[in-house]
């Protein structure tokens, strides 16, 4: 058996299996004018079924009104949008495949005046956009009742619709990360404080999501140090930090983390070869994705901000992390925009393509 194997053995959630260790990365597609997945966004998560990936996260979607900054972006709630998502649902279940949405609200990244729903405020924990930067009043208790509610009605609907679980983002200074961070979290109220505190939003989040579905459905949740605006950004500095950030997230319910970073080899903290996800799981004892440029040459910043294109690099290390049991599963993003059949391609010992830029602009 070759070392390369450790990423095609099964693994289990509860009661689903993944056929494999690779997951397709959530990834911003804005191919969903009104907010509706078409037929072109079912064949698109289908062919990376067929294809040979283990689990599909969708992109993010919208659970309410306010939840997006984009009208292309799809939504996770009304007849029409959640028509579409079983559409896709079944092309993925049909092509032999996984999938699980991915509930995002941006929160304060909402500008005011934004599309979808130009009516409708920005929402945040200070109302900052970023640390100093303040737009707009805080979240008051009814509006964060009112989105705690949508996550859970839109995790009962992912359930209903068929899909294998949900994924909530918590990572990349979005809402529930805007709890989560010291820099745009000032409240003096139970939703700020210390790193514990900050958690609560998102704990409740997890809380109404666990009891809107059946306990075996699995809930993920997606966490980052670094945040769109600051790449620098550190939630905690230390395991110990880490640890009470995590213990009351793990007693909400959350089944999965899944651990953001923009360069999955990188140890989080001095002194240890863990990168976030495995400092994660020893912590917690529970599964973890690993995902930052797996598959690729260059990181995210060079890649997306300045459009280059990007080889494969070798995966030895990602193998080696999932073979010795420091992580279980790895999230491909980019490499699989380019190439939909890059999980066989691994698999069978062929070349997969290059990442190319141009495919951030159309479904391939």
């Amino acid at each position: 058996m070759s070392a390369l194997q450790a990423l095609f053995t099964p693994f289990r959630i509860k009661n689903l299996t993944l056929p494999n260790r690779i997951v397709m990365a959530p990834m911003t597609r804005s191919h969903s004018p009104g907010g509706i997945p078409g037929d072109d966004v079912a064949a698109y998560y289908a062919r990376r079924a067929q294809n040979g990936v283990g689990l599909i996260l969708t992109e993010g979607t919208g659970p309410s009104p306010e939840a997006l900054n984009d009208p292309n972006v799809p939504l996770f709630y009304g007849d029409a949008p959640l028509a579409g998502w079983k559409k896709v649902e079944r092309a993925v279940h049909a092509a032999g495949g996984l999938i699980m949405p991915q509930l995002w609200h941006v929160g304060m990244r909402r500008k005011p005046g934004d599309l979808p729903n130009p009516e409708v405020r920005p929402l945040g924990p200070s109302g900052l956009a970023e640390p100093g930067q303040p737009v707009n009043e805080p979240m008051t208790d009814a509006e964060i009742e009112r989105v705690i509610e949508a996550y859970a009605k839109a995790a009962a609907n992912a359930e209903r619709l068929g899909f294998d679980g949900v994924e909530i983002h918590g990572a990349h200074g979005y809402l529930i990360d805007q709890f989560f961070y010291a820099g745009t979290n000032l409240r003096t109220d139970k939703y700020g404080g210390g790193i514990a505190e900050r958690t609560r939003f998102g704990c409740e989040v997890v809380r109404a999501c666990r009891g809107a579905v059946k306990p075996e459905f699995p809930i993920f949740l997606r966490f980052s140090q670094w945040k769109g605006f600051d790449f620098s950004a550190r939630l905690v500095t230390t395991p110990e930090e880490l640890a009470i950030f995590l213990e009351p997230l793990v007693d909400a319910g959350v089944d999965v983390f899944h651990c953001s970073t923009r360069r999955f080899w990188e140890p989080e903290f001095v002194g240890s070869r863990l990168n976030l996800a495995g400092w994660t799981k020893k912590l917690t004892g529970k599964p973890v994705i690993t995902v930052g440029s797996v598959g690729l040459d260059s990181d995210f910043t060079t890649s997306f901000r300045e459009r280059k294109n990007s080889g494969v690099a070798p995966i030895d290390v990602l193998v080696d992390m999932i073979a010795s049991g420091e992580v279980d599963l790895a999230a491909v993003g980019r490499a699989l925009l380019s190439d939909p059949a890059w999980a066989a391609k691994i698999r069978d010992g062929r070349e997969p393509a290059p990442f190319d830029a141009a495919t951030f602009k159309v479904l391939t």
